[in-house]
């Protein structure tokens, strides 16, 4: 089993920052693809942003230029600094990685529990 477990959410002001981790342990031998997702009250969720094992990123376009994607291979954790937050950030940010558990196994998705971020106005 892999369990993924994010930290770093809260409450904020618009305009602040936050950093969150997503930590990867359990039956890891490789992870591939991780990526951070969103979901608002009454929202679907919705991809953030994603990074590739060798650090190719991808961004929603509603965040370019204010969060910035980013993993230690070694330490099996993934990172999302979100600077000029706004109120229309604020929702349930996961954590989803592709992981194998052996060197010729497949890759399967696994999610956090997810942690809170409130922007206030």
């Amino acid at each position: 089993q892999v369990q993924l477990v994010e930290s770093g959410g809260g409450l904020v002001q618009a305009g602040g920052s936050l950093r969150l981790s997503c930590a990867a342990s359990g039956s890891i031998f490789s992870i591939n693809a991780m990526g951070w997702y969103r979901q608002a009250p009454g929202r679907q969720r919705e991809l953030v942003a994603s990074i590739t094992r060798g650090g190719t990123t991808n961004y929603a376009d509603s965040v370019k230029g204010r969060f910035t994607i980013s993993r230690d291979n070694a330490k099996n954790t993934l990172y999302l600094q979100m600077n000029s937050l706004k109120p229309e950030d604020t929702a349930v940010y996961y954590c989803n990685a592709a992981v194998s558990a052996s060197i010729s196994g497949s890759y399967y998705g696994n999610w956090g529990q997810g942690t809170q971020v409130t922007v206030s106005s």
